[in-house]
């Protein structure tokens, strides 16, 4: 249930929210390119420079049903003020974890950053509880478009940033998560959600198990997870694997930026096309895209492939998270949406959780083509999936 229908108050929102998102997006685009570089450099095993972007998801994953719970208890602005603290605290613990070669203290870092990333999953929900029906896409999308703004100033902070503070590599693209975390609290602080009422949070609807149970929440959590584990997987190696290969911070910073456009940009269209061609073909689509990426990234090790297999990897991601987002909105009612949602994050984050830190082992320990060939079962298993759901429910509707 949406609390009012007054969309003077929603755009004023949906902007704050969209800028919101804008300085998360870039401040996760930082973490992304640096974060498994700092781990080679603190880390005592190659094989572990990826945990700290494990630790990152495994804290967001721990923190998206209580950061629901607190929201609903006590507003959306207070949550994500909470959420923006984590932002800046995480991102100092990071510094000083990079100043006092401490890989434990970086990987507790990134955890706390991880609760940030909890907040901030919420924003495109948050864009939609005061929005009238008719406004209600559109304040969707343009919070969407802080995403793709991000991607670009996300790479530039990286490469303006990340030798600020030398001779200690890395220190001040953290000192710039830090900055873009505080500006963020400031632009939550003007916030205005009105609470659920007593009725809306008293009514739970049905057990998460009876709501999970259905065959179109199976497919769209399994492809969920499937979409986002293989991004992770892929994305978490890639600035490693560049690095090995004799390319540069900037570089890697290049193709991450190209990969996060690619990730959101299509969020403008990804709804008409759902809304044309079916949910089910988008979320085929973004597989046989995801299965490209593997395809590209194991030609060569030339900078065009890195970019082009990237472009593919977030289009893959955006074709298929949307697609199975939309499909889950299909399995419950407006009083189940909050604790649908939480749980179907969670289960999604701790795949990705396990994928982030598989991905440094398999690098480490087999290369980068190990990586994109272990992304090609999962694939096919999900396109199988989804076609057995297709012709079942091709039967069902015949009968």
């Amino acid at each position: 249930m949406h609390l009012s229908q007054n969309d003077s108050l929603a755009k004023r929102n949906t902007f704050l929210l969209s800028g919101g998102q804008a300085l998360y997006g870039s401040n996760m685009a930082v973490l992304i390119t640096l974060s498994g570089l700092a781990g080679v450099y603190l880390s005592p095993d190659p094989a572990y420079a990826t945990l700290p972007i494990s630790a990152m998801v495994v804290g967001t994953a721990l923190s998206t049903v209580p950061a629901s719970l607190f929201m609903q208890r006590t507003s959306r602005r207070r949550g994500f003020m909470l959420g923006t603290a984590a932002g800046v605290f995480g991102a100092s613990l990071a510094m000083t974890a990079l100043f006092g070669n401490s890989f434990p203290l970086f990987c507790m870092a990134l955890f706390i950053c991880g609760i940030y990333q909890a907040f901030a999953g919420y924003y495109r929900f948050a864009a939609a509880d005061t929005a009238s029906e008719e406004f209600r896409p559109r304040a969707i999308s343009w919070v969407m478009a802080g995403g793709v703004a991000a991607a670009f100033v996300g790479a530039q902070l990286v490469a303006l940033s990340s030798d600020w503070l030398g001779p200690v590599p890395f220190v001040g693209g953290y000192a710039t998560c830090v900055i873009l975390s505080l500006i963020a609290f400031v632009v939550m602080s003007f916030l205005t959600i009105p609470k659920l009422s007593t009725g809306d949070q008293s009514n739970s609807g049905r057990p998460l198990r009876e709501i999970f149970a259905q065959q179109k929440a199976i497919i769209a959590v399994a492809c969920g997870m499937v979409g986002y584990g293989i991004m992770t997987l892929v994305m978490t190696a890639t600035p490693i694997a560049m690095i090995g290969c004799g390319l540069n911070v900037k570089d890697a910073a290049f193709v991450i930026q190209w990969h996060i456009f690619s990730m959101f940009a299509p969020s403008f269209f990804t709804g008409n096309l759902i809304a044309r061609f079916g949910v089910t073909r988008i979320i085929g689509t973004g597989l046989l895209l995801l299965a490209g990426c593997g395809f590209v990234a194991l030609g060569g090790l030339e900078l065009e492939r890195f970019v082009v297999a990237l472009i593919l990897l977030g289009l893959g991601w955006n074709f298929t998270f949307v697609g199975a987002t939309t499909l889950l909105t299909e399995c419950y009612s407006a009083a189940e949406m909050s604790k649908a949602q939480a749980a179907n994050d969670l289960m999604v984050f701790v795949v990705v959780a396990i994928a982030s830190f598989g991905s440094g082992g398999l690098l480490n320990g087999f290369g980068w083509n190990a990586v994109n060939y272990a992304l090609f079962p999962f694939v096919g298993a999900a396109l199988l999936l989804l076609l057995w759901f297709v012709l079942h429910e091709r039967r069902s509707s015949i009968v």
